[in-house]
């Protein structure tokens, strides 16, 4: 059974920065490919980051420049690491897993099978 497990969230004035950490277990961590997803109040949830082992990365328009996504396949664990937050980026957000497949839609939240339970981030004007 896969488990998913974000960390990191809290409350940051705009500018600030914060690092979000899922940890996953239950699988073969090499064979998935992974993302980062956020659901605002009112929202429909978004994709923001994606990694997979063998294409690289992809980010959202709204988050390139801002947000890094990386691994540690050690640990078994996703990190974003988010700079410059601003207001609009305060979310629940979620990391989430599948595999990986062709990759056509890494930011798109169907396309994912597994999900963590969420951790609030909050960015104050």
């Amino acid at each position: 059974q896969v488990q998913l497990v974000e960390s990191g969230g809290g409350s940051v004035q705009a500018g600030g920065s914060l690092r979000l950490s899922c940890a996953a277990s239950g699988y073969i961590y090499s064979t998935m490919c992974m993302g980062w997803f956020r659901q605002a109040p009112g929202k429909e949830r978004e994709g923001v980051a994606a990694l997979s082992r063998d294409r690289g990365t992809s980010y959202a328009d709204s988050v390139k420049g801002r947000f890094t996504v990386s691994q540690d396949s050690a640990r078994n664990t996703l990190y974003l690491q988010m700079n410059t937050l601003k207001p609009e980026d305060t979310a629940v957000y979620y990391c989430a897993a599948r595999s990986c497949g062709w990759w056509l839609k890494p930011l798109e939240p169907k396309e994912y099978t597994y999900w963590g339970q969420g951790t609030q981030v909050t960015v104050s004007s």
